[in-house]
């Protein structure tokens, strides 16, 4: 029998392996957290699947998303950063990267956990939607709003409210599977 997946998918199997073990689940682990933050905020202006072919560059790069180690990054560090073809050599977003580890950081000392941080913003709770088709799942939300005008206020970058409702759905904050994919009901927290 062939799996009915959301039609943003397609065909590759990086996007197929993705969608089927990762997107959508909700994420309650710092680390994790950050992981999909930093390759979210370098997604921005470009496809998804360009980020997740360089996933493993990233975390070369990122010191397996570390925030700690991430946040302690120089300006040396950085630029050898720009030299590592596993990324998008960007400088914007890779000083953004550290950063934003920094404010992360901060985060997770101000709540106890950058976690619990986020999942305020949905109450505590993975938001549940239920999305016939692809053309109804929107691009922002009220949360993501909210959301990123905070993680700006506190002086992170590359988090508009369209790349933390992305990041929302990655990590499971909200459950935008359509409602006729196979991992709709297995996403539900």
């Amino acid at each position: 029998m062939i799996k009915k997946r959301c039609a943003w998918v397609g065909n590759q199997q990086t996007y197929i392996d993705y969608h089927d073990t990762e997107w959508g689940v909700p994420v309650h682990e710092d680390r994790k957290m950050f992981e999909f933050l930093t390759l979210e905020s370098a997604q921005a202006g470009l496809s998804w699947i360009t980020i997740l072919k360089r996933r493993e560059g990233y975390a070369r790069v990122f010191h397996g998303f570390d925030p700690v180690k991430v946040a302690a990054m120089t300006d040396e560090d950085i630029e050898k950063a720009l030299q590592d073809t596993g990324i998008i050599r960007n400088k914007l977003k890779v000083k953004a990267a550290v950063r934003n580890a920094q404010v992360f950081l901060q985060i997770q000392n101000e709540f106890g956990s950058f976690c619990k941080y986020i999942w305020q913003f949905t109450g505590g709770k993975q938001r549940q939607n239920a999305w016939e088709d692809v053309s109804g799942v929107p691009a922002t939300s009220k949360e993501s709003d909210t959301l990123s005008t905070d993680l700006k206020k506190r002086g992170m970058s590359f988090v508009g409210s369209t790349i933390m409702y992305a990041h929302m759905q990655a990590t499971g904050l909200v459950n935008d599977h359509t409602t006729d994919c196979f991992r709709y009901n297995r996403c539900n927290e």
